[in-house]
């Protein structure tokens, strides 16, 4: 229901306007007062890159912050990740990863981009918090937050949204009346715009997020997901559509879909009876970082890379080299 609101195809957004002009007001007073002074913001000794989205849901946003930040090292810039840690609760905060560190601590999100890149993750609801504990313990170039283009709290170098390219904006309107966080008039102030699937505008850096093999839960075994048989296939994530998508796109045959809410917060009683003994239960990263200490050996997931043309990915990496050598 809320993605026929959201899109337009329902006219049930006219009873939700008036809260999303309330929204809406509260997002501008905010971003106004912390542009005036009002209200305090903290700047890093260091570049901080803001990677998030103007709208709920998924977008694609991860795979960017894990592509940036394998990017970066492969210039031998040293990056750090901060993230609220949506999902999670920690005994205390902030929280730098660790091997240990569970999803039920961090988030899943944060857990993914630790396990993927190595790179040193801390995650607070103060994200100037955050940051200052991985400069406590870790000698960094540069700062990636994961989402945060509204926690004005936290000055920033340069800015990264990413954008769904097939949904893009829905009907345009905040929430809850649309999928909007901020109006897209924001794009305008932006250092880059990343369109993950769709078509990018002029201006746009296009993406497409790449599948890799199928990864075993138990074994680490890895083949095409095309040899998989009899696939169950399950996901957790801002627009769970996009993974069934891919799949198909990719020949996968699967026997059902199943659609999970975003940052679930899986138990084995959930999962266990989704399929029977010659079926193989499929599912997304995100959702495999949670499951791992329960999983069964007929349980896979698939990693997905975000794809960024070279020539389009230079000028904003440019960008950020160019803030780290001027600090």
């Amino acid at each position: 229901m809320i993605e026929r609101i959201w899109s337009g195809r329902s006219p049930l957004y006219l009873l939700l306007l008036p809260f999303s002009w309330l929204y809406g007001l509260i997002t501008i007073v905010l971003r106004y007062s912390y542009k005036k002074g009002w209200k305090k913001s903290w700047r890093a000794p260091l570049p901080v890159v803001v990677v998030g989205n103007l709208t709920a849901g998924g977008n694609g946003k991860t795979p960017v912050v894990i592509w940036l930040v394998e990017t970066l090292k492969q210039r031998g810039l040293r990056a750090g990740v901060v993230s609220r840690g949506y999902g999670g609760k920690a005994a205390q905060y902030p929280l730098v990863l660790d091997a240990t560190t569970t999803t039920t601590e961090a988030g899943d999100e944060p857990v993914l981009i630790f396990q993927r890149t190595g790179a040193p993750v801390a995650v607070s609801p103060v994200r100037s918090d955050a940051v200052k504990a991985l400069l406590a313990s870790h000698m960094l170039d540069v700062i990636v937050t994961d989402d945060g283009l509204q926690h004005y709290a936290l000055q920033r170098d340069i800015e990264v949204v990413v954008i769904d390219g097939v949904r893009r904006f829905g009907n345009g309107w905040w929430l809850p009346a649309g999928p909007m966080r901020e109006r897209a008039a924001r794009l305008h102030s932006v250092d880059a715009v990343i369109v993950n699937g769709g078509a990018a505008m002029t201006g746009e850096i296009a993406m497409t997020l790449d599948a890799g093999l199928a990864v075993n839960m138990l074994t680490g075994e890895r083949c095409e997901v095309t040899a998989l048989r009899n696939v169950v296939a399950m996901a957790g994530i801002g627009h769970p559509p996009r993974f069934f998508t891919t799949l198909k796109n990719l020949g996968v045959r699967t026997v059902a879909e199943i659609a999970f809410a975003d940052h679930q917060d899986y138990q084995p009683a959930q999962l266990t009876p989704l399929t029977v003994t010659s079926q193989i239960l499929l599912m997304t990263e995100k959702d495999a970082v949670k499951c791992r200490s329960f999983a069964e050996p007929n349980w896979w997931y698939l990693p997905v890379n975000a794809n960024i043309s070279a020539g389009q990915a230079e000028r904003l990496i440019s960008k950020i080299v160019l803030a780290i050598s001027h600090k």
